[in-house]
């Protein structure tokens, strides 16, 4: 049973930056799908980018684009969110995901909040 989690949340002001780590505790980088979600209160969980693992390609949510940047280090087994130029919209608890195909595997998430 593969694990994620997930560090690095806090409380940031707005324009602000974090960066979320999601190590996982088996050797999936490169091989399964990896991806942030996020769910802010009241609100439905939403993508908010990934790493594929079939053709390295890195989608984004239009919110986050030019803001977020997702990478790997496949040797720690860990992905990384940096959150650049915060808004208090970003406030969510974030969430790491991975599977072969879809998301089966969720870490607990971590919280992010960003005042204004």
């Amino acid at each position: 049973q593969v694990q994620l989690a997930e560090s690095g949340g806090g409380l940031v002001q707005a324009g602000g930056s974090l960066r979320l780590s999601c190590t996982a505790s088996e050797r999936i980088l490169g091989i399964w799908n990896m991806a942030w979600f996020r769910q802010a209160p009241g609100k439905e969980r939403e993508f908010v980018c990934g790493i594929n693992w079939s053709d390295d390609s890195t989608p984004y949510a239009d919110s986050v684009k030019d803001r977020f940047t997702i990478s790997r280090d496949n040797a720690k087994n860990t992905i990384y969110l940096q959150m650049n130029s915060l808004k208090p919209e970003d406030t969510a608890v974030y969430y790491c995901a991975a599977g072969p195909n879809q998301y089966n595997y969720w870490g607990q998430g971590t919280q992010v909040t960003v005042s204004s």
